[in-house]
């Protein structure tokens, strides 16, 4: 242990991470799983709207994609009621209609091959963040893989059932994995479920600090090369997929049911 003392900080880095891609497990869950346990943990965490928000992931053929079928809440969605819908939003397999609000996933997906799953909720803290036309401010080290990577839609669009919204959200989201959307909610993007998920639990923390410390002063900038450090220290595959399975064990039990 004591051979740890001299060494300086970027070894000690490079040694964790070489650690924890050997002792944090990966899952062996089925995309639709992942996606079914997805909305009960956003349930659990505060994303539950009633009937609003979308919950997406890529399917296996080209141009489709998992997503729940409308009427149902995120604490109702198990793995059998489903829906595999295209870019029109016709349902290739499950029983049921998509809500016509997903048209701007087939967008975000048409222009970032690297998204492969999308989370947009109005979470309580994010919906009231989103009513003072604010961006949101990093400046925790907990949120911090937010940092740099949250974009902002300061003007509502409308409902984003249309065409018009979705190129507006996704010009407005660019090449970052979240966005506030003013009046609206949240998008949280990820090349995993694991990783969106995660992105959507941070989103709303963040938010509900910030509207936790304006009262009491100015919000201070984090430095912004410590908060990359910090982005880049926590937002890797391997800790989104760990964040996940916590999430899991934490909520399964009151949510077995959703692996039906």
């Amino acid at each position: 242990m004591k051979q740890t003392f001299s060494l300086p900080k970027d070894s000690i880095v490079k040694n964790s991470l070489a650690n924890m891609d050997v002792h944090l497990k990966e899952n062996n869950w089925t995309l639709k799983q992942k996606l079914a346990l997805t909305c009960r943990i956003l349930f659990e965490m505060g994303h539950d709207s009633g009937l609003a928000g979308q919950i997406t992931t890529r399917g296996s053929a080209q141009g489709t994609w998992y997503t729940q079928a409308l009427g149902l809440g995120f604490d109702e969605i198990t793995v059998s009621n489903l829906l595999l819908v295209d870019d029109d939003l016709n349902v290739i397999e499950g029983e049921g209609m998509p809500n016509p609000a997903n048209r701007f996933h087939s967008w975000i997906y048409r222009n970032r091959p690297d998204v492969n799953c999308i989370i947009h909720t109005h979470p309580t803290y994010i919906s009231a963040l989103s009513m003072l036309e604010v961006p949101l401010k990093v400046s925790h080290m907990d949120v911090c893989p937010l940092f740099n990577d949250c974009a902002f839609l300061g003007k509502w669009p409308g409902i984003p059932v249309g065409n018009e919204e979705g190129k507006i959200i996704t010009k407005a989201l660019g090449d970052k994995k979240t966005i506030l959307l003013a009046h609206h909610g949240q998008i949280s993007t990820g090349a995993s479920v694991e990783e969106a998920c995660n992105l959507a639990i941070l989103i709303e923390r963040a938010a509900k600090l910030q509207l936790l410390a304006m009262p009491a002063g100015e919000i201070q900038n984090v430095d912004m090369h410590l908060a990359q450090e910090a982005h880049d220290w926590i937002a890797r595959p391997i800790r989104h997929i760990a964040a996940f399975n916590y999430y899991v064990r934490r909520f399964q039990r009151q949510h077995s049911s959703c692996l039906e």
